[in-house]
């Protein structure tokens, strides 16, 4: 995936598709219509994830919350997408067992009855089946829970996933089936023949140059900016995107040393609470904070921070505090709400809707990483007829992804870094083999090797320090200090291959380390 050769693609005849966003549902889109055979180009115009697909609690699941609240249609759809994806990306999505401590005599039965038919909403994708733990057996599943007043636990499971590596994953595939795929595009201009999108005006920001594309339809998958394009269409759009901020806490392993996750059911908001193994650590989270706007790069509230510290110390024996968080990560939730009334972020639903505009502008806003697929197939079945494309089924229920590998594979490499390339595992480690140094880790407390680095520029289009190390890698979340300090070497890794000098190498580091110091406490107060 090669940024020059996919500019290059610009060239020729119309576009089937002109997709606007590169996050989850964007990158969704571009799939489905590629796949299908449209000629299909999508533009981010930032990078790919950079935004609310990067910064979710990295599950792939049904959404036990949602049960709860009766939302059976909401909750078939998203396992049985939780499914397809566990069988489509073995390298990406693996199973997490999950424990729900009980510490009243009634919780246990309570949480069992639920929890067996969220197995039997799963029926043929379900994963594994919930099952009852004593008391003895929910501590030796998560040796950390708070032991005093503990009854025993529920046991579940649910998909764990690597979002930006998931989106990479994405990108590549489009462009596996013929989409030219490209961030740093932002499309500026919605243009109209006779009142009917035709085409975009697009400006690179790596050279300003501006593009006019020719598009039978457009897409708009902007997610929390949804109504920032729609707008570019109709300036007198109606608001339907309230952003929901969900903050999440990173924490060392020693602190949940078991391979389980914890399923805190009711805390203070009465939003349910994780507490995840991932990547060597431990993530904690989220909220649901309502905001005002859309923002690239939000931050967390003190009180949020505070929230997740109060509620996780109850379920843990050892209990975090603010000197214990080797990283903060705050994202918002792309919630559709017509008419741009107050209410509470938690009532609001999950589920995705398509709008198209009178001059033919699809717009996909709402949803969730797990039900990408599904949002993406239901796009392209408006888009179709807004663009009155040849009709082509859609082929994404047993689509591959790129770097797909069965996961019996012994071949499929197990480790939190090399799993997520799939079958590409043994072209970074090659890389890795060209020179001592690129075999080495970018920081001892980092487990990312130069041959990452190399690799993303190589094959994945990151042209920045924070592309790298924020995305294609995910130093930035797992270690926001150690990241920091890996910077000038990334830096330096990247200029050698992109033919950059001293100074690009200078502003690149300085404009990092204050992105990332945002992802530490200190800084993160607002």
């Amino acid at each position: 995936m090669n940024r020059e050769e996919m500019m290059a693609g610009l060239d020729g005849e119309a576009f089937d598709v002109v997709v606007i966003g590169g996050g989850a549902s964007g990158l969704g889109v571009a799939v489905d219509a590629a796949s299908r055979g449209y000629r299909t180009v999508l533009f981010e115009a930032h990078d790919f994830a950079k935004a609310t697909s990067s910064r979710s609690t990295k599950l792939v699941h049904g959404g036990v919350r949602y049960l709860e609240q009766m939302n059976i249609s909401l909750v078939m759809e998203a396992l049985r997408e939780r499914g397809l994806l566990y069988q489509n990306a073995p390298h990406i999505v693996t199973d997490l067992a999950f424990i729900v401590p009980a510490y009243k005599w009634w919780e246990g039965p309570f949480y069992g009855v639920g929890l067996k038919l969220y197995d039997a909403l799963a029926g043929k994708l379900n994963l594994e089946k919930s099952r009852h733990l004593s008391r003895k057996a929910t501590i030796e599943a998560i040796p950390n829970v708070q032991q005093e007043g503990l009854d025993g636990g529920t046991m579940y499971h649910d998909g764990q996933f690597d979002d930006a590596r998931l989106a990479i994953t994405l990108a590549r595939t489009a462009a596996d089936h013929g989409a030219v795929v490209l961030n740093q595009m932002k499309v500026v201009e919605i243009l109209k023949t006779d009142g009917h999108i035709d085409r975009v005006r697009v400006r690179d920001e790596e050279t300003g140059t501006v593009h006019e594309i020719n598009a039978k339809v457009v897409v708009n998958a902007t997610g929390i900016f949804s109504d920032e394009v729609r707008r570019l269409d109709d300036a007198e759009a109606i608001t339907m995107i309230e952003p929901a901020q969900g903050v999440h806490l990173v924490l060392d392993k020693s602190f949940g040393p078991g391979e389980n996750a914890i399923m805190v059911p009711h805390t203070d908001d009465g939003r349910v609470l994780f507490v995840i193994p991932w990547h060597d650590r431990l993530l904690v989270g989220t909220t649901d904070t309502p905001m005002k706007k859309a923002d690239l790069e939000p931050r967390a509230l003190e009180e949020e921070i505070e929230f997740i510290l109060r509620n996780a110390a109850r379920y843990m024996a050892k209990d975090p505090t603010r000197a214990d968080v080797l990283g903060v990560y705050a994202g918002q939730r792309p919630l559709v709400h017509r008419g741009g009334t107050e209410s509470s972020s938690k009532s609001i639903s999950r589920s995705h809707e398509v709008v198209v505009s009178n001059s033919g502008l699809v717009s996909i806003m709402g949803g969730k990483w797990t039900t990408f697929r599904k949002m993406a197939e239901d796009t392209m079945e408006h888009a179709v007829e807004v663009g009155m494309l040849e009709p082509r089924a859609c082929i994404t229920e047993t689509l591959h992804l790129h770097g797909w590998m069965d996961r019996e594979d012994p071949k499929l490499p197990h480790d939190h870094v090399r799993r997520y390339y799939g079958s590409d595992a043994a072209a970074v480690d090659a890389i890795a083999a060209e020179r001592p140094e690129l075999a080495e880790q970018l920081h001892p407390n980092i487990s990312y090797r130069g041959a990452e680095v190399v690799w993303a520029v190589r094959n994945e289009m990151a042209l920045t320090v924070e592309d790298v190390l924020a995305r294609r890698t995910r130093s930035l979340l797992l270690d926001a200090r150690a990241s920091m300090e890996a910077a000038p070497r990334v830096a330096a890794i990247m200029a050698a291959e992109l033919g950059k000098d001293e100074a690009w190498q200078k502003e690149q580091i300085e404009h990092y380390r204050e992105l990332a110091s945002g992802y530490t406490l200190e800084e993160s107060r607002a």
